[in-house]
């Protein structure tokens, strides 16, 4: 009660109204990987954020091979293939984009580094670090841990469950490394720690999204010979030129030896090494030389080396001992090549070429771990029916199939496993439904406590929500004013829940408690240290996961 002191009229606001528990943010997943720029992790909504933070999709390098065809020499695709590289190439951009096409919504993305970086753990465990400094994610996505050799990639995702029960308000979604199965639940796979925090996808999806690139970095085989390339070797006041063709195969490089010693001109071919040699060549002539190599070339084979004279060849040469000279031979083993952007722009376009290759890349789509499309149903069955609603029976968009059919034998050495517990959720497709999440286990299967992924969710969602809400009565006086307050608060946001059936029960009794008080849950030597415990039971909603039909015969009454 304030103290009054100057006459006059006061108005005083009376709290009557219990604070409330506000529910945080269920579904907000942070991405892990490479990006084309950008460095750090920031909050994002939509795909054109991304672009202008991180930039846009590694772009796939292809190379066209094509044949002439017809009277008017035009071209068709024989094959058409993605050149490999030594670094893998990122897919953030491309889960992100698969992310939001199941229904995500906000979410984070740390990136770990530039592309074209060799992918190392590190890097991941430098994201997590940051991610940890974040309170609003809840969920964890590797994305392009995956890239990893399995050693590291398990590190990774054993690292990311430690961080999600260090703080206990986050979840792992997994993917199987390659789909290998039996890697994942071994000695050196996931591991046996903190497996309630996580779950786990099988198999690869084959997505509708197409790859990016850029038309200057399709090559396109025109099927027509090269020319060789030459190297003029000069000696003295004259000299040989020496030409290479490159061979279907041909390693890009051919050397040619010049040597002194001796007396009479010696010539040899080396064709698996692609070496010239032409050696006794003291005080000989470009001609007499050239007239030497014609000579051998009549009884020999010269494997696509030539030599000629340079200049009129009637100097003497003046050699340097035995000296290696690199020829540059064709790349493509011989046959010419040129760019999409050419073709479209050059001086002689060939628009109908141009088009066919233009639709053939069209239909190169993406293969893609699950997690990120997981991430995206996760947040859609939120949004629309609830946490305690198993991310389950529910359609993944934007896919053409799962790279591996599923039977239902093979799905229950995934749904159970007695050795060590590892539950892997299956994507199966069923002929009519599409491509179905068909599980909704967390790794660690055989807990009868969480089992389930919408039962461990829950439990972070009201763990988080009741730890945000009661911060207001840190430091208020630890007496029964202020635990009615707290359990006000509580009853009423489980209340809720029940309502809209995240616990079961036939009555609000039955399906949890609040307690909190002296002699309840605390002793007077609690008060005396200033602690406040709070006892909160649940009876959280699982999931039907084996729905029994029983039929039997009835017989016959009348």
């Amino acid at each position: 009660m304030p103290s009054y002191r100057t006459p006059g009229v006061y108005v005083e606001e009376i709290s009557t109204l219990p604070p409330s528990v506000a529910e945080v943010s269920t579904a907000i997943p942070a991405f892990l990987g490479y990006t084309e720029k950008g460095e750090g992790i920031h909050r994002l909504s939509t795909l054109l954020e991304f672009e202008q933070l991180f930039g846009g999709p590694q772009k796939s390098d292809y190379v066209v091979s094509t044949t002439s065809a017809g009277a008017d020499s035009s071209r068709v695709i024989d094959s058409i293939s993605r050149t490999s590289s030594d670094v893998p190439e990122s897919s953030l951009y491309y889960a992100l984009s698969h992310y939001f096409k199941n229904g995500g919504g906000s979410c984070y993305v740390a990136s770990v580094g530039a592309f074209g970086t060799a992918p190392e753990t590190a890097h991941f465990s430098d994201g997590l670090a940051l991610l940890e400094k974040e309170d609003e994610p809840t969920l964890i996505v590797l994305t392009d841990a995956v890239n990893l050799d399995s050693t590291g990639y398990y590190a990774v995702a054993a690292e990311a469950l430690a961080q999600c029960a260090k703080l206990g308000d986050r979840f792992t979604i997994l993917d199987v490394k390659d789909g290998d199965v039996d890697a994942f639940r071994g000695a050196s796979g996931i591991g046996a720690n903190n497996l309630k925090y996580g779950a786990a996808y099988h198999p690869y999806l084959q997505t509708s999204i197409t790859r990016a690139y850029d038309e200057a970095s399709v090559t396109i085989n025109t099927g027509e010979p090269n020319q060789p390339v030459t190297s003029t070797l000069t000696f003295g006041e004259a000299g040989v030129s020496v030409s290479y063709t490159g061979a279907e195969g041909a390693s890009s490089q051919a050397k040619f030896t010049l040597g002194e010693a001796g007396a009479e001109v010696s010539i040899s071919v080396d064709a698996n090494s692609r070496q010239l040699t032409i050696g006794n060549v003291r005080d000989l002539t470009g001609a007499d030389v050239v007239s030497a190599w014609t000579a051998w070339t009549a009884e020999n084979d010269a494997s696509g080396f030539d030599v000629t004279v340079a200049g009129d060849g009637s100097g003497a040469l003046d050699t340097l001992g035995s000296t290696f000279n690199t020829l540059v031979a064709p790349e493509g083993g011989g046959v010419s090549s040129t760019t999409l952007s050419s073709i479209k722009s050059g001086p002689q376009p060939e628009t109908a070429l141009y088009n066919s290759i233009r639709t053939a890349l069209a239909a190169e789509r993406v293969t893609l771990a699950p997690s990120a499309a997981i991430a995206g149903i996760y947040a859609q069955t939120d949004r629309t029916r609830g946490v305690w609603k198993a991310p389950a029976n529910v359609g993944v968009a934007a896919v053409i199939g799962p790279v591996s059919k599923i039977t239902s034998q093979e799905q229950e050495r995934l749904n159970v496993d007695a050795t060590g517990g590892k539950s892997i959720n299956a994507i199966r497709a069923f002929t009519g439904k599409g491509t179905l999440v068909w599980g909704a286990r967390t790794l660690a299967g055989n807990d009868n406590e969480w089992r389930y992924v919408p039962v461990r969710r829950l439990f972070i969602t009201i763990e988080e929500s009741c730890q945000k809400a009661t911060s207001f009565a840190v430091f208020e006086p630890n007496d029964s004013t202020t635990w009615l307050k707290v359990k006000g608060m509580i009853e009423s946001y489980l209340y809720g829940l029940w309502e809209q059936g995240a616990l079961a029960g036939s009555s609000a009794e039955s399906a949890y408690f609040v307690n909190v008080g002296l002699g309840k849950t605390m002793t007077p030597q609690d008060v005396l240290e200033g602690r406040m415990n709070v006892e909160i039971g649940v009876a959280a909603v699982r999931p039907a996961e084996f729905i029994v039909l029983r039929f039997s015969h009835k017989l016959q009454e009348a």
